[in-house]
């Protein structure tokens, strides 16, 4: 969930981007404006997956679990 989550977060910091640098929405674009169904359901889905990535933030990072404490316990 976690992976698929960020690789979402991604396609909505990449069509930011573009709307940013070229006034291009390239999710409407794709599905037919900003008000087609399609397009408000994949805006609503990677605002979730931007809502679950919070969590990421919160997390231990799977490098750090291999990595022991000062008392010589693992994460």
């Amino acid at each position: 969930m976690d992976r698929l989550s960020l690789a979402l977060v991604i396609v909505g910091a990449i069509n930011w981007g573009l709307i940013g640098l070229f006034q291009f929405d390239l999710v409407a674009f794709l599905f037919g404006g900003q008000a087609a169904l399609i397009s408000r359901i994949l805006y609503a889905v990677i605002g979730a997956a931007g809502l679950w990535s919070i969590s990421l933030l919160f997390s231990p990072h799977e490098r750090d679990a291999h990595v022991p404490h000062a008392d010589g316990v693992n994460a």
